[in-house]
């Protein structure tokens, strides 16, 4: 159980939070999440990888950059916030586009196998969430916001979305940042039972 003290009053996490985040009974629920998100980033990629425009030109990501960047004659452009319109332009003339498609479809693609496998949930989570935002601020609505949210919850149940996965064996072996695994000298406890 998660808490804090403060001012000699302890905070507890509501007991819906606990629940959802921190029951391994909720594994199952996170399994589905997870395997669907992943399977989104595993589809989205497959095109991006076999498209000469996205792993050896970059002109797919040149012109989604381009059209990011125009500014309407009328309306609202794209890209709401002008430091994201100039870090955009910046990468438009350094033509970043070259290696920056690259990364987006390889990055695609082990996002998508880690959330399906459940290999580092959490992390994985954060990187799919970090592209949907990336896509959010360019101006394309889509799926993403439907995606980044569901990104977000797979962060915040990091413990247990990768239950049923591939970190039931890993997270107790490599541990944390905070708390080393068995490999690294951390303490040789066994998983808890499902609750």
């Amino acid at each position: 159980m998660a808490r804090i003290v403060v001012r000699g009053t302890a905070i507890e996490d509501p007991p819906l939070a606990r629940f959802l985040f921190s029951n391994t009974g909720m594994a199952w629920f996170w399994l589905i999440v997870r395997v669907w998100l992943g399977y989104q980033w595993f589809e989205a990629s497959l095109h991006k990888l076999a498209s000469p425009a996205w792993m050896q030109t970059g002109a797919a990501v040149k012109a989604y950059w381009e059209r990011a960047v125009v500014i309407p004659p009328q309306g609202q452009p794209p890209i709401a916030f002008g430091w994201y319109r100039d870090f955009i332009q910046y990468l438009l003339a350094t033509h970043s586009y070259t290696w920056f498609a690259k990364v987006v479809a390889v990055g695609e693609l082990a996002v998508g196998i880690a959330l399906v496998l459940g290999v580092f949930v959490g992390f994985s989570a954060f990187f799919g969430a970090l592209m949907n935002w990336s896509y959010l601020m360019a101006g394309t609505a889509s799926t993403n916001p439907v995606l980044f949210v569901a990104a977000i919850l797979l962060m915040l149940a990091w413990k247990v979305a990768g239950y049923i996965g591939l970190d039931y064996y890993l997270l107790p072996l490599l541990g944390t940042p905070w708390r080393p695994g068995r490999i690294f000298g951390g303490p040789r406890r066994a998983h808890p039972a499902p609750a």
